[in-house]
Formats: structure tokens, C-alpha cells, sequence
């Protein structure tokens, strides 16, 4: 790994560590753009230098420990994957898991003071998993000679510090935490670093049956209670159903136009549980003719399968959360994202399996359901997050597992059941700017996005421009008449894509529904309204919606 092979923020990094030569150092960049190479660069150069004698890295699953061993190897550092005892005099150091740290936390403690040590913690914000892994990271790293902490996603928000991470008191009495150096989505999309994200979004009619035996009907994504959003979600999800083998099928031609340019192009489905991903693989092997790689956490194999996929060329591959981070798939273009979690530490995870770019002109596209947490998540892909403690928050792994469990527990399925879905394409969000569907563009436009779900190369590159001249511009400070304009903007395009959701659901025709909010709440029309009659049509309109689902 020569210094003229690094890139820019690589570079910039290793400069500002060389710098101050610290003891502790929280470098934050997006996945796929090459933390575990900055970390081998400035491991090799300690330990050439002298400064240290041993290089320990923590990992967070069994898999990534190989993949940090090879890793190491090209960079000339010999490491040890599977530690059992001594280490031998051969190595420069070894790779554990955070779970096998735990395991273990003195024994490693010893190792790490025996020797001058680097300690290398991948994907640090594992450290605050739990209450005994963040524990055990502090006992075992404590004595290290230097310590190098790098992440890719957001921090999760809970009470616990993660060890060796910086905090810095707020006004409002929280701490949050200081990185080093960051190196965001954003400027990894400018430099060309990572590839652009298309998502491709999916909406639909849902049916299903509540625990009262009522029988519910709603379009995914129109404004309905939590737990009727949850479950049209899950109903969507049910493999039974039409909505999750007309997308696999969108998602399919897609990649099928993508491996004409790039034949060794993957897709990856990211399911919710590892029943739904047996259940999808067998309708993807339908709708492909092909048996797709199929990655079940539990599974003795599974790691060997990821690495197997991961250097073949064949389609596609199912996995539960295995490859939702750490796992490098350079050919993953198209993805589906077929699970309930909804956080932004999981949503940043599955993302990154597909942002890394091999080629000038790549692109990804990521299937999503139509649903306003995910595609919030979609349209905030660059935001930048710090870790912030001091508030009472869930732990999004607590979150995800009481998820997992709702949806395979007796009683949950006595209170619900899915009885059809439809699917039908939504928009795209690309860049936080939306297009197509309910996002209040005209029908030529809709005609340019073609088959839905699929876009043409040229097509791709023209959405892409026209989203860089749509997206609002940052304003400057002298500019703050815009922001009514644009807050009166926003609001009519939310009421549109509310009275397009009431067609859909009740068949009235939009301009009946108009007519019926302005005699109701009085004012012009909508292109006249003022902000304050936007708002309130727009309640009203939630209101019926609210009533009807009940």
C-alpha cells in the first residue's frame, strides 16, 4: 500500500495523525471508502518506525477477521485470524471479535501490555453494544500504546460513552462525541470515492386482517397511525403476496441492464429474518432460473458463501443482517431492501454494501418500500451524525431484535394476518431530491423514467444532472426571502402527494377532494393558498385518513 496509491482524505488523515502522533484517534468515513486501508498505512508505518511492536485489530464478526488478515497481508503486516493460546513469534499481531474480547478481556489485556501495541477498533460504535462489551474493551485496551478507532456508520443514541471516544459537554447538558477526522458519503460522492445512490421506491395496495377481524385495506406509504404503517409494511413484506415478487422482478431487469455493461454485477436481497430470506430466495430462483447464494448468520459455511459470492459471478445472494456491514462485495449494484429496521445505524450499514465504487460512471439502485421512515433515511444519506448521550433513547440493536421477534412470535401473528399486496413503482430518491410518482412532477417526466424500476444508462445520467439543478440551492445569508417560497412549495407538494393517496384509497377524483378542503377550511386555491392554509388543509386531510383507517 504505497502513499501514492492513497487517496485524498487517506492522505489527509494520515498527515493530521502524523502531526500530533496521539494516543487515542476516531477517524469516521463512509463505507467503502477505504478505512481498512488508512489503518494498515498508518499501522505499517508505526510499526516500521518502531513506535509500536504489535498490531491488535477488533473486529465485529467472525468473517471480517479473515478479511482483516488478507487485508493485512498485502500491506506486509502477518496477522493471526484465529488466536488460540501464544501467539507465535511469526505474526505481527492478531484479529479478535468484539464477542471473543468479551469472552476473554484479561487474557487479551495481558497480550496487549506484554508489548508496545497498536489496538485497531473496526467499527467502534460495537463497543457500545452493550454494557458488558464497552466494559470489556476498556479492561482489555487500556494498556495499549496507541489506539486507532474507526467507524463508517452513525453513532447510535443510548447512555452509554464508548470507550476511548472523545465527548464534549452540549448547552443543552448532553455530551457529544469529537471525531479526528471525518469523511462523509457527501464528499465521497463528490471525489468519486463511492458510487451515487438511486432508490428505488415501491408503493402499493395492502390488505390484511386485524386481531378484531377487521379487515383493513391502505396504500403503502399514505398517512395512516403507526401501527397500521408497521403493519401495511409488514403485509407488503409477506412473501405470499404480489408486492415482493414484483419488485424482485423490477430489481432483477435492473441488474440484468447492468451486468450488459458490467457482467459481473451482483444484487443482494436484505431480509428481515432468516425464514423471509429462504422464502425470497426461492422466489427470486422463479422469477431468475438461477438458485441465488443464500446467507443464513447461523450457518457454519456462511462466511465461506459471502467470499465465494463475493469473487464469482453469479446474480444475486439473500442474507439476513450478515452482510448488513463490514462484508466487502465490490460488485453489489442493485440491492432490495426487504426487512421492518428502520434506524439510521442499520439503514447506513445496508447502504454501504453498495456504495463502492470499481469504475468511472457506476451507480447504485436500491429497491425500498414506499414508507416515510425509510424514506427519510433514503433522502438523509449525507447527513453526519455524532454520538450523543444524555437523553433516554432504545438501543437500535434492542430495537431490531424485538422487531425480528414480532414477526415470528404466535401471538403476533394471532393479532395480524397479510391477505394480499400489490405493488407499483413510487419514485426515486436520489440526493434528498425526489422524482416520479407523488413527488409533484409533470407526466413527461414520468414518461422519461420508463419501465418502472429500471433506467437506462443515459437515462441515469440525465436523472442525475437534472437532480444536481432541482435540489434546492445552500442559501447564502442575505437570502432569507426564499425560505417562504420554498416552505409554501413544500407544503403544496406534501398536500398534492396527500389528495393523490385519498384517490388512490377512496376513488374521488382530486379536484372533488380540493374543492372539498377549501369549503371546509376556506382560501383560494392551492396555487394561492398561503402557507398557514396549506397547513391546515393538510391536518384535515390526515384527519380523514386517520378516521377511515379506524
Amino acid at each position: 500500500m504505497r502513499s501514492q496509491a492513497l487517496r485524498v482524505w487517506q492522505r489527509e488523515a494520515l498527515e493530521l495523525y502524523a502531526r500530533s502522533r496521539p494516543r487515542d484517534f476516531l477517524a469516521v468515513a463512509t463505507p467503502g471508502a477505504g478505512k481498512t486501508t488508512f489503518a494498515l498505512t498508518l499501522a505499517a508505518g508505526l510499526l516500521s518506525d518502531g513506535a509500536v511492536d504489535r498490531l491488535v485489530v477488533v473486529a465485529p464478526t467472525e468473517h471480517l477477521k479473515t478479511q482483516w488478515a488478507h487485508a493485512a497481508s498485502g500491506a506486509g503486516i502477518r496477522l493471526e485470524p484465529n488466536l488460540t493460546g501464544q501467539l507465535s513469534s511469526e505474526f505481527d499481531g492478531y484479529v479478535v471479535t468484539y464477542a471473543g474480547l468479551a469472552a476473554n478481556p484479561t487474557g487479551h489485556r495481558v497480550r496487549i501490555e506484554s508489548r508496545r501495541t497498536l489496538v485497531v477498533l473496526d467499527e467502534v460504535h460495537h463497543a457500545g453494544d452493550s454494557l458488558t462489551w464497552g466494559e470489556s474493551v476498556r479492561e482489555a485496551c487500556e494498556p495499549a500504546t496507541r489506539r486507532l478507532l474507526l467507524t463508517g456508520t452513525p453513532f447510535r443514541s443510548d447512555s452509554s460513552q464508548i470507550p476511548f471516544v472523545t465527548y464534549e459537554p452540549m448547552p443543552d447538558g448532553s455530551l457529544e462525541s469529537r471525531a479526528d477526522y471525518v469523511y462523509g458519503y457527501g464528499p465521497a460522492l463528490r471525489d468519486g470515492v463511492v458510487r451515487p445512490v438511486l432508490f428505488m421506491a415501491y408503493s402499493g395496495t395492502m390488505q390484511w386482517r386485524t386481531r378484531a377481524g377487521d379487515e383493513m385495506s391502505a396504500r403503502l406509504g399514505e398517512p395512516l397511525t403507526k401501527d397500521a404503517t408497521a403493519q401495511a409494511l409488514r403485509t407488503a413484506l409477506d412473501p405470499a403476496g404480489s408486492w415482493v415478487p414484483t419488485v424482485l422482478s423490477a430489481a432483477n431487469s435492473r441488474l440484468q441492464e447492468v451486468r450488459r455493461g458490467v457482467p459481473d454485477a451482483g444484487g443482494l436481497v436484505i431480509a428481515g429474518n432468516q425464514e423471509l430470506a429462504r422464502q425470497y430466495a426461492a422466489l427470486l430462483a422463479s422469477v431468475t432460473g438461477q438458485e441465488p447464494t443464500l446467507v443464513l448468520s447461523d450457518d457454519a459455511g456462511s462466511s465461506a458463501r459471502i467470499a465465494e459470492f463475493a469473487a464469482g459471478t453469479s446474480p444475486w445472494m439473500v442474507a439476513v443482517r450478515m452482510v448488513s456491514e463490514g462484508v466487502d462485495v465490490p460488485r453489489l449494484s442493485v440491492g432490495v431492501y426487504a426487512t421492518t429496521a428502520s434506524t439510521p445505524l442499520y439503514f447506513a450499514q445496508a447502504v454501504g454494501r453498495f456504495v463502492r465504487a470499481r469504475r468511472k460512471g457506476e451507480t447504485a439502485s436500491i429497491f425500498v418500500p414506499s414508507v416515510p421512515a425509510v424514506l427519510a433515511l433514503a433522502g438523509d444519506l449525507e447527513a453526519e451524525r455524532d454520538h450523543v448521550i444524555g437523553m433516554k433513547v432504545e438501543d437500535e440493536a434492542d430495537l431490531l431484535a424485538r422487531a425480528e421477534r414480532t414477526e415470528s412470535t404466535p401471538d403476533a401473528l394471532e393479532e395480524y394476518r397479510a391477505l394480499g399486496s400489490e405493488a407499483s413503482f413510487d419514485r426515486v430518491v436520489y440526493e434528498g431530491g425526489e422524482y416520479g410518482g407523488y413527488a409533484g412532477v409533470d407526466d413527461d417526466e414520468l414518461d422519461f423514467l420508463g419501465i418502472p424500476g429500471l433506467l437506462e444508462p443515459d437515462q441515469v445520467a440525465d436523472l442525475l444532472r437534472a437532480s444536481r439543478t432541482k435540489r434546492p440551492k445552500v442559501k447564502d445569508q442575505a437570502a432569507t426571502t426564499d425560505a417562504l417560497f420554498e416552505k409554501r412549495a413544500e407544503l403544496r407538494r406534501e398536500l398534492h402527494a396527500l389528495v393523490t393517496a385519498w384517490h388512490h384509497r377512496t376513488g374521488e377524483p382530486h379536484g372533488v377532494t380540493h374543492h372539498r378542503l377549501r369549503r371546509e377550511c376556506g382560501g383560494p386555491p392551492a396555487a394561492q393558498a398561503t402557507s398557514a392554509q396549506l397547513t391546515e388543509r393538510i391536518d384535515l386531510l390526515r384527519q380523514w385518513a386517520l378516521r377511515a383507517s379506524s
